[in-house]
């Protein structure tokens, strides 16, 4: 059996519509009707959200190597922006940290002068 059709037979055992898990799992509807068809691979993310919406490992039913791992892709022609804001959020959601130094350092890289004069008049002033 396909994970695409264990997926579907694990959904509708818990009574739930595509679009009830889409909504449990954060995912988009039409990226959980491409696994159930097994148009694609899902990603170890998507793997993961799924098994808690449905409440159970799914990993069982898959060998690593029909996995491929999670991967933010921006392409030049961008179909679907409920996708493309879902792999953002999940983007900001797993290098938030990464991304706050990122911006924090090209602040103070900008700002250097303006912090530089700051400290500089701050000691005159004394």
């Amino acid at each position: 059996m396909e994970l695409g059709e264990r997926l579907k037979e694990l959904r509708t055992g818990l009574n739930y519509s595509q679009k009830e898990l889409s909504e449990k799992s954060g995912l988009t509807l039409r990226t959980i009707q491409r696994i159930e068809n097994n148009e694609v691979k899902p990603s170890l993310y998507s793997l993961k959200v799924i098994g808690e919406a449905l409440k159970t490992d799914l990993s069982e039913y898959v060998k690593k190597s029909d996995t491929k791992p999670y991967e933010f892709n921006l392409t030049l022609k961008i179909t679907d922006m409920n996708q493309f804001f879902n792999d953002l959020k999940v983007l900001v959601k797993t290098h938030w940290k990464t991304i706050f130094l990122i911006v924090l350092v090209i602040w103070l890289i900008t700002s250097y002068d303006d912090i530089k004069a700051g400290i500089i008049e701050g000691w005159r002033g004394k």
